[in-house]
């Protein structure tokens, strides 16, 4: 390129290169670059000149050449699709009048900080340093599926607003590789962004987030990877958040989330493997809550979180925070989608044994049945309200107790009043109306009196509903003493 063609800006652009020397051309530290429509020929910087330094520009000895250049109003497209480019690429608080491409590019670093563009193609492009995005305000379609990146990406303030949202992703992610954080808090986009596939080897900050996508995903991570924590507090969404199959090995934090998808699912979080999953302090999920057959170590779930449908089957979580009593927790179970599940009962169970809150654990467990009543045919039914209603299906032993003692108050003084006729005089013992009607109500023990006498008309259908009374006690008590035997042998239990 002959420098006789260059105007005074881009030759001042040309001679800093070969020493990496900024060339800033903002007029104060305050301007905002979406004024670079209007900025004149002393800002202005043809994108072929930029193109040419960086491929094929001077050096000198002992430099190390960058192109770093602010407050610039480049014209013409950035091509660089493809290109390797072996210097730093910084061009700070400038107006992109064209998408720069960066398909396939192979580049040192990139730094657009605080510049505004109609978009950015950067597909497939591997970064051996850092890429800077912050305060980046995009007009279209920021293209990064595929990138890779060897240290972090930082997004900070930045804003994608694209004018179609339902075609394309306006942010797109997939299957980039990142090989430190993805930092971005404050991020707003209207559109969805596409994170599916995607590995990032430390952590991602989308605290402040503002994603906007009401017509379907405003943030699709299936599969995604990270090293660390996935922060989204005080995050504001519309639209569907999916991380199905996702790897979160730290914490996936939603504190003060704002997650809103009326009618659909707002986060789709199933069949993944997460530390931690925080969900507390922010207003009731709008949409259904999905973490079917994800594996958690410590869920921090506040009752006040969750919306009125949950999909849970499958769901093992090993802790279970803050602690709260088990009527504000079986909620959770009742709302369903699939209905009645044992299966949340029994880990919601479990994590109430393993703090050691065993009133807790017996209120889920009578909870569970009493659900699973509703499922039977009526004479099952009946046998549960039966159940219930003498020993509480043999977590409230005291009931057993009362109605003994009341059956055995009843019979005694019937008995006592008409004692029945022996059935061998000269050979039966003293009569007992007590022992009698133990004899009676107890169908493992024996005083030898119901075998010695024998009543007759209604006082031996009296007879009858004590036996039959006393097996129904026997049989409650002994299933509810069996259930708690086998609760204490499993998974949280004895030895």
């Amino acid at each position: 390129m002959d420098t006789n063609d260059l105007s005074p800006a881009e030759l001042r652009v040309w001679h800093a290169f070969p020493r990496g020397v900024p060339v800033d051309l903002r007029t104060s530290d305050d301007e905002d670059a979406a004024d670079g429509a209007g900025w004149g020929p002393e800002r202005t910087v043809r994108a072929e000149v930029l193109r040419t330094l960086l491929l094929d520009g001077p050096l000198q000895e002992t430099e190390i050449p960058a192109l770093r250049l602010a407050g610039a109003r480049i014209t013409g497209p950035l091509d660089l699709a493809y290109g390797t480019i072996e210097h730093a690429l910084h061009l700070n608080g400038c107006y992109f009048e064209e998408t720069p491409l960066l398909l396939a590019a192979r580049l040192r670093e990139l730094k657009l900080k605080g510049s505004v563009l109609p978009g950015l193609s950067a597909s497939t492009m591997h970064v051996e340093g850092t890429v800077h995005l912050s305060d980046c305000r995009f007009a279209g379609l920021v293209r990064l599926g595929g990138a890779r990146i060897d240290a972090a990406l930082f997004m900070d303030g930045c804003r994608i607003v694209p004018p179609d949202t339902t075609e394309w992703p306006a942010l797109r992610l997939g299957h980039a590789t990142i090989g430190d954080n993805w930092y971005a808090p404050g991020l707003r986009v209207r559109g969805e962004v596409r994170l599916s596939g995607a590995s990032i080897a430390g952590s991602v900050t989308l605290d402040n987030a503002v994603l906007d996508h009401s017509s379907g995903a405003a943030l699709d991570a299936r599969t995604l990877t990270v090293g660390s924590d996935l922060l989204m507090r005080h995050a504001q969404v519309q639209g569907w958040i999916g991380m199905r199959g996702a790897r979160v090995p730290g914490r996936l934090d939603l504190s003060y989330a704002r997650l809103s998808d009326p009618g659909g699912t707002a986060l789709r979080a199933s069949s993944c493997a997460i530390g931690e999953l925080w969900l507390r302090k922010g207003p009731p999920m709008e949409g259904a809550l999905n973490l079917r057959r994800s594996q958690i170590d410590v869920l921090f779930l506040e009752p006040d979180v969750l919306p009125d449908e949950v999909m849970l089957n499958g769901l093992v979580y090993t802790t279970l925070t803050p602690h709260e009593p088990a009527e504000r927790r079986l909620p959770m179970l009742h709302n369903e989608s699939e209905g009645y599940l044992p299966h949340g009962y029994e880990q919601l169970t479990g994590a109430f044994l393993r703090v050691g809150d065993d009133h807790a654990a017996r209120v889920v467990q009578l909870a569970k049945l009493r659900r699973h009543r509703r499922t039977l045919p009526w004479h099952g039914r009946i046998w549960g309200y039966l159940q219930e209603a003498t020993v509480g299906y043999g977590f409230r032993p005291l009931l057993a107790g009362f109605w003994l003692l009341s059956l055995l108050a009843v019979g005694s003084v019937v008995y006592g009043l008409h004692h029945p006729p022996p059935l061998k005089p000269d050979e039966a013992p003293e009569f007992h109306p007590v022992f009698f009607t133990l004899d009676l109500l107890l169908p493992v023990i024996s005083f030898g009196q119901e075998q010695a006498f024998a009543p007759r008309g209604w006082y031996q259908t009296l007879s009858y509903g004590l036996v039959v009374a006393g097996w129904v006690l026997a049989t409650t008590v002994f299933a509810g003493v069996t259930r708690s035997i086998s609760r204490g042998a499993g998974p949280g239990g004895g030895a």
